[in-house]
């Protein structure tokens, strides 16, 4: 069993498990569902760098990465460093993440929210209304296509944008569906964690206009950047450069100074 296969065996017992303590009638009557929803595709559409900023304490493949940092000024910082949005990482036992992370960081800035999950089940797309998200994220290797049609199209009724990740030509093949806005091509190797810029390259032409294309992983320098736009990407998807420094919204700063100079 690999690790994501581990992560979603855990992630379908959390769930189960949350829908016997917290019905759906709670959810719905939280503050945060009735707001209007910040578009994340027309922020990336509109920027001139593309950056979704990730908060993110530490991860399968990293360990920990920062987890002295308090999710409010991560926010904060990002967004003065001028982000196009902000990604939240929500899983607790692979991650260290968790819901309360994306209501502090939803209390804190204006950013569009992507709450960064494994959704398995429509549930986590309510949760994340409920909490104040923006975006969910779904992803191609966890979910038969029947599922990612059935989730996209519940987000777009809540009013939530999708960011659908894929890893290769044959996870793409089967996601393009009119209920999602976003194709976030992952370049690592869920298998060896390997990570390579060549993932987004080779699948940028096979990505048709309609969906904004966002690469995620391995973007640790303005180079990468610089070196992806050509092939269409207008998001990028940046977690570990950032958080590995003790200021994250300095180093995002520093970043999109170095980017937007000529």
């Amino acid at each position: 069993m690999n690790i994501l296969e581990k992560i979603v065996r855990d992630k379908r017992r959390e769930v189960a498990l949350k829908k016997e303590l917290i019905p759906i009638s709670q959810l719905e009557h939280s503050i945060l569902f009735q707001r209007k929803s910040h578009s994340l595709a027309t922020a990336l559409r509109n920027s001139k760098t593309g950056i979704i900023a990730e908060h993110k304490r530490r991860s399968p493949s990293k360990a920990v990465i920062n987890q002295a940092l308090s999710v409010h000024d991560v926010a904060r910082g990002y967004e003065n460093a001028g982000v196009s949005g902000m990604s939240v990482l929500t899983d607790g036992k692979y991650f260290g993440g968790s819901l309360d992370d994306l209501t502090l960081a939803r209390a804190a800035v204006q950013l569009p929210l992507l709450r960064k999950e494994f959704i398995i089940d429509p549930y986590q797309v309510l949760e994340a209304k409920a909490y104040g998200a923006d975006v969910v994220l779904l992803i191609t290797a966890i979910l038969e296509t029947a599922e990612i049609k059935e989730l996209s199209e519940f987000a777009q009724s809540l009013g939530l944008e999708v960011l659908l990740e894929v890893h290769n030509l044959e996870e793409l093949r089967r996601s393009l569906l009119p209920s999602v806005d976003m194709l976030g091509v992952n370049n690592r190797n869920l298998k060896t964690f390997e990570v390579s810029l060549e993932t987004s390259k080779s699948l940028s032409a096979s990505i048709p206009e309609d969906f904004v294309k966002v690469s995620e992983s391995g973007i640790g320098n303005v180079e990468a950047i610089k070196e992806l736009r050509p092939f269409g990407y207008q998001g990028f998807l940046i977690g570990e450069n950032f958080m590995k420094a003790s200021n994250p919204g300095e180093g995002a700063e520093h970043f999109i100074t170095q980017l937007n100079t000529p």
